[in-house]
């Protein structure tokens, strides 16, 4: 009688493995490319999919429902703080932070290195908002002017516009594919920042090297008018003299020790908000109502209800620039989230991740191979799919274990998802940041590639320091993973 009850769990063979892999790569790019539907809708159908392949070999509902649920709870905290995250941004934006960064970062264009000084500025707008997208569609496209009126080599410019604005979707903790990048891998969000400095510090230094040496022959003494008209604007709307200009750089600084001293990140973010809500009220006089509203559903320009303040004659980059933020921003990446999981879990029960990953174990020995082979399948999944939230949990699901049984710390796996995923996203011509990118710079892709140097150097310093172990973090004793570490080992550390 107890024979007969016994469950029968059948093991797929590689073929039948590939499967779910294989069907969400068709579904993404028809759904994607072809017909443009929503992509949580396709990995629902993609998770439904693999869902019933687990239930054909022998698997029940209660068993993915359960393998959801939980990695759901290990994310929880991670979407919090990106929850969080959202409101921080319209704080910010609300108390004139962010336009503040802004402000700042436009001071130090120069019309002589017009091409390092596009790049730089863009990397200081892009860590301060943490959009990728708005510091391209706004200082971005106005210093393709400035640039197309000097003769500068568009094309070049672009490209170092690009790289600097995923530098900062790389960098900044206000970053939802920084975020993300995390949460699929389980990592302390600033833990995770600070170790991608290995990699992208290196590729900082070389971008900016061949900016100058392409630039030298472009010096010009010539106008910036865009670029003016949007300090000017900025000047305007908030209140950005000195000395109050170093009250609004309060908040952020609050989040940078907090980052330094190690506190729980969510009150970090929660105590800067209400310091930027109080400089918002006492600064800038907006309402408590329009602080609220900022922070719940973005800022929005209708805000501006002081006198003389004719939102008609606003030069056009800056409510791009500043029509953003709030809780509600973040909720899509969320429910992404939420879908996507949905696909992993089901993946992870039907045992096809581990047919899958022991095939490529196989031939995988060193560190430097398991890097190697993480950042070739980034690229290549991003390239297939060209949408970079769900190659993160895809690929973070189908390593995270692997790196903890190699005595690594998942921050390896999550800066080199950063490496070969987030900043190489912008150079597919099909995904919607290399389709934004093109549209907004008047550049194609095929022409700013090239000269999107950080886009590049991630995934080699990655390599590079795989082979080499700099830069390579190991579980120690009582670290964050080690309890992981001892679960999937069962082994204990005793250094």
């Amino acid at each position: 009688m107890e024979k007969s009850n016994e469950k029968t769990i059948k093991k797929p063979g590689l073929g039948l493995a590939v499967l779910p892999l294989a069907f969400m790569f068709v579904v993404l790019f028809t759904g994607l490319i072809i017909y443009s539907v929503d992509i949580k809708i396709l990995l629902l159908i993609c998770a439904a999919f693999t869902i019933i392949l687990s239930l054909v070999l022998g698997h029940t509902w209660k068993e993915v429902e359960d393998e959801i649920v939980a990695k759901l709870a290990k994310a929880f905290p991670a979407i919090m703080i990106l929850i969080t995250v959202g409101l921080m941004i319209g704080a910010w934006i609300v108390s004139g932070t962010i336009p503040f960064l802004v402000y700042i970062g436009l001071q130090i264009i120069s019309p002589k290195f017009i091409i390092v000084t596009s790049f730089l500025v863009t990397v200081i707008l892009s860590v301060s908002t943490g959009t990728s997208w708005g510091a391209a569609g706004t200082v971005g496209a106005a210093l393709m002017s400035v640039a197309a009126g000097m003769g500068a080599p568009l094309p070049a410019v672009a490209g170092a516009i690009v790289a600097g604005a995923y530098f900062g979707d790389k960098m900044s903790p206000l970053s939802d594919s920084t975020n993300m990048s995390a949460i699929a891998t389980n990592t302390n969000l600033y833990k995770h920042i600070g170790h991608m400095f290995y990699t992208t510090v290196p590729g900082l230094i070389v971008s900016c090297v061949v900016y100058i040496i392409a630039g030298m022959s472009f010096a010009s003494s010539g106008e910036i008018g865009q670029v003016d008209a949007i300090i000017e604007t900025l000047a305007e709307l908030f209140n950005l003299s000195m000395p109050v200009g170093l009250l609004l750089l309060i908040p952020p600084v609050i989040v940078v020790i907090g980052s330094l001293k190690k506190k729980p990140t969510i009150p970090v973010m929660m105590i800067s908000s209400a310091v930027a809500v109080l400089i918002a009220l006492t600064i800038q006089g907006f309402s408590f109502e329009t602080c609220a509203t900022s922070m719940v559903s973005g800022f929005k320009m209708e805000m501006f209800v002081s006198p003389g303040v004719d939102l008609n004659s606003i030069v056009q980059e800056v409510p791009n620039l500043l029509q953003r933020g709030g809780m509600s921003s973040m909720m899509n990446t969320a429910l992404m989230a939420f879908c996507a999981f949905g696909f992993i879990g089901a993946l992870t029960v039907s045992g096809c991740l581990e047919v899958i990953l022991s095939h490529i174990m196989k031939y995988v020995h060193s560190t430097g191979q398991l890097i190697t082979t993480t950042a070739i399948l980034g690229v290549i999944i991003i390239t297939v799919i060209g949408e970079a939230s769900v190659t993160f949990l895809m690929i973070g699901g189908l390593f995270k274990d692997e790196y903890v049984k190699r005595g690594l710390e998942t921050k390896n796996l999550s800066r080199t998802l950063e490496d070969s995923i987030t900043v190489v996203e912008p150079l597919v011509p099909w995904s919607l940041a290399g389709v934004y990118m093109s549209s907004t710079l008047g550049v194609s892709t095929a022409q700013y590639a090239p000269w999107a140097c950080l886009c590049y150097t991630g995934v080699i310093f990655a390599i590079i320091w795989g082979f080499t172990g700099f830069g390579i973090a190991k579980i120690k004793k009582n670290g964050d993973n080690y309890e992981d570490y001892v679960a999937l080992t069962g082994k204990e550390i005793t250094e």
